[in-house]
């Protein structure tokens, strides 16, 4: 299935609003627009309102056609503007942290850099509770959010795993940085993960479907892993490589 395909399946397992005045005031009540789809060209008082609102709170917004607004449209009066809200409430970097001096551990948290597919961020959030890391954290923009789709693949580990998320994933790590962590990235050029020491507070960062960890979040990363793989193709899904990566962390960890 297709990125495209998924991001319209999930978007209609989303709470949507529509119209101008609607908008506005989910903003004003405080509700957390996770994606704004605003027709092309509309440049009126309430849609420059609603775009000012959108970037204040760091909204994604994205620009499309009439046509597809209409093909979205639940009610078919959405005005050039759908919002779409999240399945489920977002956490804090802070609250992530929290999590891990209340038991007394080690922080131990995924950084997700830009994956789209909301089954695989599901299947990720998954694995991320089963091997006991403490959080998520995902950006805000070009990348899945908590859909319907995402928590049903999550299996229920998204009622139990808090997920932040933040506008640059660069930045986030520099600042956790100084919280003590230190941070892995998969990449298939790293050192073979069975000989780094991924033992203490540490960050496994996983990066896009297509093209990895971005360079800059990569450089950012103190260790690069690689994953010994002997068949004929040269990469596994992000979910997968995800779930490998951390039990090797889980099991230096036990030791």
């Amino acid at each position: 299935m297709s990125i495209q395909s998924n991001e319209e399946d999930s978007f209609m397992m989303q709470q949507q609003i529509e119209g101008r005045n609607a908008v506005i005031e989910a903003y004003r009540a405080g509700k957390v627009i996770d994606k704004l789809f605003v027709q092309d060209g509309c440049q009126d008082g309430p849609v420059l309102t609603i775009k000012r609102e959108a970037k204040k709170h760091d909204t994604f917004i994205k620009y499309v056609s009439k046509e597809r607004l209409d093909q979205m449209s639940e009610t078919g009066k959405h005005q050039g503007v759908i919002a779409t809200i999240a399945a489920y409430n977002y956490s804090e970097v802070e609250d992530i942290l929290r999590i891990a001096r209340d038991k007394n551990e080690d922080p131990f948290i995924f950084i997700l850099d830009g994956i789209e597919d909301p089954h695989n961020l599901g299947a990720i959030i998954r694995t991320a509770n089963l091997c006991g890391a403490h959080g998520v954290i995902i950006p805000k923009n070009h990348a899945a959010s908590l859909t319907a789709t995402v928590a049903r693949t999550s299996a229920g580990a998204l009622n139990y795993t808090p997920v932040a998320r933040v506008t640059n994933i660069t930045r986030c790590i520099e600042e956790l940085k100084k919280e003590g962590l230190w941070f892995v990235c998969a990449d298939m050029d790293g050192e073979t993960m069975y000989k780094l020491n991924l033992k203490g507070p540490i960050g496994l960062v996983i990066g896009n479907e297509g093209e990895g960890v971005s360079r800059l979040v990569r450089e950012s990363c103190d260790f690069r892993a690689g994953i010994p793989m002997k068949g004929d193709i040269d990469s596994l899904n992000a979910s997968v490589a995800a779930g490998v990566l951390a039990y090797e962390i889980v099991r230096q960890r036990l030791q």
